[in-house]
């Protein structure tokens, strides 16, 4: 249920990040950067930066705040040029400082680079340590320095592509990336695949998005997405791009959870609308776990889309698959819990007492939908339970005879290393513990958490291209400690220097 998050729910794994980079024939890229920074938002609440070209120099504005605080009509007016990239963020790796805010800019003696990212390397500290043995001077502990360090490194021996794929060749984790090197601006994904990355055509250019709701917002057309492995460079003149699969492995490592929660439910993400994807999960959950009951409710706002597909399941089919008496409206679904919107993460609450009043503030039982009822409360995850037991609680104060706890997603028993801050293993409720262990700690009724295989099958996607680990503790990355689903070894940290024919 809810995951001690913010801000769809109401604490716990936080997003990651949200790049785009901008090529336009004529007119000034910051204003469109800003629009599709807002519509990126919710990847990340803590930095945000906008970093343009106007084929003579770089004009950059990184601030820590929300996109809206960050940004004054000034301060876009001052970023000159048709061609910029931008970045919203949540720390993964480097924390929470001026410093390690995006994109990173760094100029050397082939010219001047911007880089955003949305992701985590697992071996980033190796190419750190070689890289300052060479003489390269870091700023943050952030691995989006270590990218560009290295691409800057790559610019003095090879042309802009080759350079990119012996980058590629040597970082080792998850990344979408949209950089500017001069007033080219591209992107590019991880050969996994595990951060989405799409492409959109504009009235006057082209664009690149973690999300598809971004282009929406710029009345733009969605293309595809970019390919895990892929490169792409957009015309400096806004008048197309040029694409270039770098790496094509057998098998990807799309990430679940962009579907399950940080994905916007109006984006498009690895070619399905996340809303459709949310809406499927809550029909497998009532498949594999449905339970009769007076009324079902989402925890807002992230358990919507799965309780309305749940709902609708339950109209159809009872909970043995037998098709309902049309006399039978099976669950009713309901908004039994209201949000409040202004409380945000910055809530301080030093006492224990303070804490576990945090749930009431932030969400209230309607108690005519809740009182004398049997409920089915239904959200995305657990992570440290803490929320949820406080939830249970409140809706048995409130007059629910049951509650019964449904969740859209496999038990989270693993952190993630990839870009999500959710949590470490002695802080995951479900990483030593039971379903049925679980259920008891956060006092519910009964609890369900949805298979991997059912989220495989909602997402369209086979369980062996996708990016598990927090659910099942094997990665399908090289990270040190911890078992991998597939053949996998992270490159060496010093490769061959000699051009080849890459």
């Amino acid at each position: 249920m809810v995951s001690d998050r913010e801000p769809g729910g109401i604490g716990g794994p936080r997003e990651k990040c949200g790049v785009v980079g901008v090529s336009l024939t004529e007119r000034a890229a910051a204003r469109p950067l800003y629009y599709a920074l807002y519509a990126l938002q919710h990847r990340g609440q803590e930095s945000a930066g906008i970093v343009t070209h106007d084929g003579f120099q770089q004009h950059s504005h990184v601030e820590t705040g929300l996109v809206g605080d960050v940004f004054d009509e000034e301060t876009l007016d001052s970023l000159n040029g048709s061609n910029g990239i931008g970045h919203v963020r949540y720390p993964t790796a480097g924390g929470v400082d001026a410093s390690c805010a995006q994109p990173f800019t760094v100029s050397f003696k082939s010219g001047s680079l911007g880089l955003a990212h949305n992701g985590n390397l697992v071996n980033a500290d190796e190419i750190r340590e070689e890289l300052a043995g060479l003489g390269h001077a870091f700023t943050s502990e952030g691995d989006t320095e270590v990218i560009a360090h290295d691409l800057a490194r790559n610019l003095l021996e090879a042309d802009l592509v080759r350079a990119i794929k012996r980058t590629m060749e040597r970082i080792h984790g998850s990344y979408s990336l949209t950089i500017t090197h001069g007033d080219t601006v591209l992107g590019v994904r991880d050969p996994g695949g595990n951060r989405p990355l799409c492409i959109g055509k504009l009235d006057d250019g082209y664009l690149l998005a973690s999300e598809s709701a971004a282009i929406d917002t710029l009345d733009g057309e969605l293309i595809r997405d970019v390919r895990p492995g892929e490169l792409i460079v957009l015309d400096a003149d806004g008048s197309g791009f040029d694409s270039y699969r770098l790496f094509e492995r057998d098998r990807t490592a799309n990430c679940f959870f962009e579907h399950v929660y940080f994905g916007r439910p109006d984006s498009v993400i690895d070619g399905e609308l996340v809303y459709e994807v949310r809406r499927e999960l809550g029909r497998q959950l009532w498949n594999e776990s449905g339970i009769e009951t007076d009324v079902v409710m989402p925890v807002p706002d992230s358990g919507r889309a799965f309780a309305a597909g749940y709902a609708d399941a339950a109209s159809e089919t009872t909970v043995d698959g037998e098709l309902r008496d049309p006399e039978d409206d099976g669950v009713a679904f309901a908004e039994g819990l209201m949000k409040n919107r202004y409380v945000g993460r910055t809530f301080i609450m030093p006492t224990q007492d303070e804490r576990e009043r945090a749930v009431r503030l932030k969400l209230n039982p309607i108690k005519s939908t809740v009182d004398g009822k049997t409920v089915t409360v239904i959200d995305d995850s657990i992570v440290r339970g803490t929320t949820s037991t406080q939830l249970v609680e409140l809706l048995r104060e409130s007059g629910a005879e049951k509650v019964h706890v449904r969740i859209g997603a496999p038990p989270i028993v693993a952190p993630c290393y990839l870009g999500i801050d959710m949590a470490t293993r002695e802080e995951l409720i479900a990483a030593d513990r039971s379903v049925e262990e679980i259920r008891e700690a956060i006092g519910a009724d009964s609890l369900s958490y949805l298979s991997v295989d059912a989220v495989a099958q909602a997402i369209g996607t086979g369980r062996e291209d996708l990016c598990l680990g927090c659910v099942t503790g094997a990665y399908p990355y090289d990270i040190d400690g911890e078992e991998t689903d597939r053949p996998i070894t992270r490159p060496e940290t010093e490769p061959e220097r000699a051009l080849g024919d890459d």
